[in-house]
């Protein structure tokens, strides 16, 4: 995504647009860059709210600005990661931006920033090093949702380093306690055992099947017992008696 321009001292002096932090940030974000952004953002979001549903531990959202000027001011020091969990917090799903200093001065956890030509070298470089050194992010990924270009990096003494992908070419979060890996051209995650986190709707396809497969058995082994008891009937013998 564009890396939001911070207005220079004299310029905000000038216009008079410091502000000062007082009630709810708007968050500050450009509009995202082509339909794939959108759909991997909230992929993201759907697949691990779906697997958290039952926690209220956490934050995870994308395209919000993240305010964290040490001087406490909205007018200075903020960026928009593509997708982002915070955890030790609230899952309040009202807030129009990250304000840190509002926040006991929690930042993500993780990162997930989504490629494109004009963002990938900030993304790659500038970012990459504001979320070590300031934000000290224990997990940044990035992907491009047409190269399909992935990697990942963790913070290891104070310096990212990448994290080594498994066999199947996915990178382990220690955060988030999942694999992040693509999958039908997508950046999906899977369980420690492998298993791929569903979608809700793909969650709710998959109990449907196993539903009508165990109605099907039972319908089965319906069958199996009423041949067996009439077999035994044409022997001369009451299955009922058995």
């Amino acid at each position: 995504m564009t890396l939001t321009q911070t207005p220079s001292i004299n310029d905000r002096e000038k216009n008079h647009e410091i502000i000062f932090p007082t009630g709810e940030f708007w968050s500050d974000e450009p509009p995202l860059e082509s339909n794939l952004h959108l759909r991997q953002i909230l992929l993201l979001i759907e697949c691990l709210e779906w697997l958290w549903q039952d926690r209220e531990d956490y934050f995870a959202t994308g395209n919000l600005t993240i305010y964290y000027s040490p001087n406490q001011k909205k007018s200075e020091d903020f960026r928009g990661p593509d997708f982002f969990v915070v955890l030790g917090t609230t899952r309040n799903q009202n807030r129009k931006s990250w304000v840190v200093w509002q926040e006991e001065g929690k930042y993500p956890n993780v990162i997930v920033e989504i490629l494109s030509e004009s963002t990938a070298k900030t993304d790659r470089e500038e970012k990459k090093q504001i979320y070590q050194d300031t934000f000290r992010t224990p997990d940044y990924f990035w992907f491009d949702p047409v190269s399909l270009e992935f990697q990942g990096f963790t913070l290891i003494r104070g310096k990212y380093q990448p994290i080594e992908p498994n066999e199947q070419g996915w990178l382990w979060s220690e955060e988030l306690g999942l694999y992040l890996g693509v999958y039908g051209d997508k950046l999906r995650y899977f369980q420690e055992n492998g298993i791929i986190v569903p979608t809700p709707q793909e969650a709710s396809i998959e109990a449907e099947n196993r539903a009508n497969e165990a109605e099907n058995k039972a319908m089965q082994e319906k069958e199996k017992a009423e041949k067996l008891a009439a077999k035994l009937r044409e022997l001369g013998i009451n299955p009922d008696d058995i």
